[in-house]
């Protein structure tokens, strides 16, 4: 292991609970809309993000061999109790210490059957540095989205989106459905 990657994975701990927040004083001037996008589902299946429209939308980068791979169930709990005005997207990536090997149909079947996971899930994807997926180009570049750009800094990052498919929060690993920053960012 690199020096570099090692002193990035021992840091971890230590900045996974912070969050930013869009400015309310800003004129968003984002250039596309989480509605402008389409991805592919784990099973292959093309899906229109603008399926989603009227609804928050958590996305997540997961893993699943992270420490914070547990957050599944949290997640799976929160979507179950909210999916009518809440979806969570699931976008698994490997770019976090090669924590996410599987295939796309290694991964479905770790979630159900460790998880119970039945929110969606995406096919595995890019979401820092080269190569990085479209969607997480928009999510994480200002001009694009209007006001952030902070990249995922680990597996578990969340990106919260309003019913009108703009970016209002980023929040690190350590946040989970439960904190209180996250319950007064999602009211």
């Amino acid at each position: 292991m690199k020096i570099g990657s090692l002193l990035g994975a021992l840091s971890v701990p230590f900045t996974q609970n912070s969050f930013v927040e869009r400015p309310e004083n800003i004129t968003i001037t984002a250039t596309k809309t989480i509605y402008d996008f389409k991805m592919k589902s784990l099973d292959g299946k093309e899906v229109d993000l603008s399926i989603y429209k009227g609804k928050k939308v958590i996305i997540l980068n997961t893993a699943s061999k992270c420490g914070f791979t547990k957050q599944y169930a949290d997640w799976e709990t929160y979507y179950e109790a909210n999916k009518d005005k809440v979806v969570v997207l699931g976008f698994p990536s490997n770019e976090f210490g090669g924590q996410e090997p599987g295939t796309d149909g290694e991964i479905a079947a770790f979630c159900k059957k460790n998880y119970g996971v039945n929110f969606p899930m995406f096919s595995k994807v890019v979401v820092k540095g080269e190569g990085k997926c479209d969607l997480y180009k928009f999510l994480t570049t200002k001009s694009l989205n209007g006001w952030n750009d902070k990249e995922p800094s680990w597996n578990f990052c969340k990106y919260v989106i309003n019913e009108k498919g703009e970016l209002t929060h980023f929040f690190a690993s350590g946040v989970k459905p439960d904190s209180k920053e996250f319950m007064d960012a999602i009211k």
